[in-house]
């Protein structure tokens, strides 16, 4: 019988330690491991353009939801800011037979901003340079999973007003392509 495979979805801001957890994961659970950071890189180099971020995330998604169909577990390593994101993510998965497990990271502002520093410092090739006023930026705007989402107890409920299903509100984060 084959086992039922699982999508991982690490959820936090930049450098909480969503990589190195997808990392661990992606060994101990065999997984495949998706971080759209090293793909923005690889890409992009220094530049970091919000409108190839979303394709990019979009591309791995579906990558990501066909590993799951074909029975291998992933890892999902973006953060999943809000909880539309995660929402819609944990019905994909749902409507692929996987199981579906979230795990959110958080430090301190300062611990953080030393994390970004080491990280600027050692592995500048891994990384975009990161203002104390971004950082605070997106510590106001983050959707904090609540204990429901965590253990999967609470139900996904539905999509936002003026989408039918998690699908086509998927299709409109994601876009296929750049515009």
């Amino acid at each position: 019988m084959m086992r039922r495979p699982t999508l991982f979805l690490t959820v936090g801001l930049p450098c909480t330690g969503k990589t190195t957890a997808a990392r661990r994961i992606e060994v101990e659970q065999q997984a495949l491991r998706l971080t759209k950071d090293e793909w923005v890189k690889a890409l992009y180099g220094p530049e970091n353009p919000p409108s190839a971020q979303d394709v990019i995330e979009g591309r791995l998604i579906q990558v990501g939801l066909r590993a799951l169909e074909l029975g291998t577990n992933v890892v999902i390593d973006f953060g999943l800011w809000s909880r539309d994101e995660r929402s819609a993510l944990r019905q994909a998965a749902t409507d692929v037979g996987a199981a579906v497990e979230l795990r959110y990271f958080a430090v301190t502002a300062a611990e953080q901003r030393r994390r970004v520093d080491r990280r600027q410092a050692e592995a500048p090739h891994t990384t975009w340079p990161m203002s104390d006023e971004e950082l605070a930026g997106w510590a106001a705007v983050i959707e904090i999973p609540t204990a429901g989402e965590l253990d999967g107890s609470e139900p996904v409920g539905d999509p936002p007003a003026g989408f039918a299903t998690w699908r086509q509100w998927r299709a409109h984060r994601w876009p296929p392509s750049i515009s």
